[in-house]
């Protein structure tokens, strides 16, 4: 069986007796896109710290790729990293500034241009830091995280800050990572309509405890949406029928039914003078899981 991407066990660091994270029992396997989702607070950065080895556990066990890491483990796996944004000399050119790190981390020129191609920053390179946009800083310091070529990459929100443009070409890189060069990404983040399009796993954290984890598609329950003349009205007729309405957006009400309850819905809705314009069967969406699990509103 191959090991997992990180694995965890009990997995526990307290700040305080309301902060940190408690017993985490983490899965994420090879070539998954992970998200690791939760709102400002929850405990991600934490996380992250502890995979990296820059906070110890209070309790609980890591394994990455098979190896389990402790503050006596001498040898650990390649990780790449990015948290909190990359450290950039706005002074020095892209090609500078991944050229520093690449010789700390001990690889050569050939690594630094490859990261930069990778990221799609090979004809931007001699640029100077100051003059690039957030979207090619953040990939700059994906291209540094690049370095040594980890099979393993760990993100802390790549996302804040960008616009809509720059988070498409932020998902279309993690998807070439991941198809192309067989990496796991382990993702963080707040942003539950952006992470819905790229990610294949996703690990709920509420409050310092993950209340949930697995493929996004088992985890997004059946949706039914109905555009009608009426959503107050059918929204108390589905309720008394033992449906559960999961909300209502611009008028279109999500329904938790499967496809075979739509006919019936219909049927229902019809017989009772309400005018359905639209009724869609699918699985419902991430914001929706987030709001049911946490009994609260979901920050997008």
């Amino acid at each position: 069986m191959t090991a997992a991407a990180i694995e965890t066990s009990g997995l526990t660091r307290l700040h305080a007796p309301d902060a940190g994270v408690r017993e985490l029992d983490l899965q994420v396997p090879q070539g998954a896109i992970y998200a690791f989702l939760g709102p400002n607070g929850a405990g991600k950065t934490t996380t992250i710290r502890l995979l990296l080895g820059l906070l110890q556990p209070d309790a609980g066990r890591i394994v990455i790729e098979g190896r389990v890491l402790d503050a006596r483990s001498r040898q650990r796996p390649w990780i790449g990293s990015m948290v909190e944004g990359p450290s950039l000399y706005p002074h020095l050119s892209g090609r500078e500034n991944l050229g520093i790190a690449a010789r700390l981390l001990g690889v050569g020129k050939e690594d630094r241009e490859a990261a930069l191609r990778t990221v799609g920053l090979e004809g931007q390179g001699d640029r100077l830091a100051r003059d690039y946009s957030l979207g090619m800083r953040q990939r700059l310091g994906i291209a540094m995280a690049l370095l040594g070529r980890p099979r393993l990459l760990v993100l802390d929100e790549p996302g804040n800050g960008l616009d809509p443009a720059g988070m498409a070409d932020m998902r279309t890189l993690m998807r070439d990572l991941v198809r192309e060069h067989g990496m796991t990404i382990f993702l963080s983040s707040h942003l539950l309509d952006d992470v819905e399009k790229v990610a294949t796993h996703v690990g709920l954290l509420h409050r310092g405890r993950l209340l949930a984890q697995g493929p996004i598609a088992s985890l997004r329950r059946q949706q039914v949406r109905i555009a009608c003349d009426a959503p107050g009205q059918a929204r108390a007729l589905l309720d008394a029928a033992g449906y559960q309405v999961a909300g209502e957006v611009g008028g279109v009400l999500r329904v938790e039914a499967a496809e075979v309850d739509a006919p019936a819905i219909n049927r229902q809705l019809v017989l009772a003078g309400i005018g359905v314009m639209q009724l869609q069967a699918g699985q419902g969406r991430l914001e929706d899981f987030f709001s049911r699990m946490t009994g609260a509103e979901a920050v997008a």
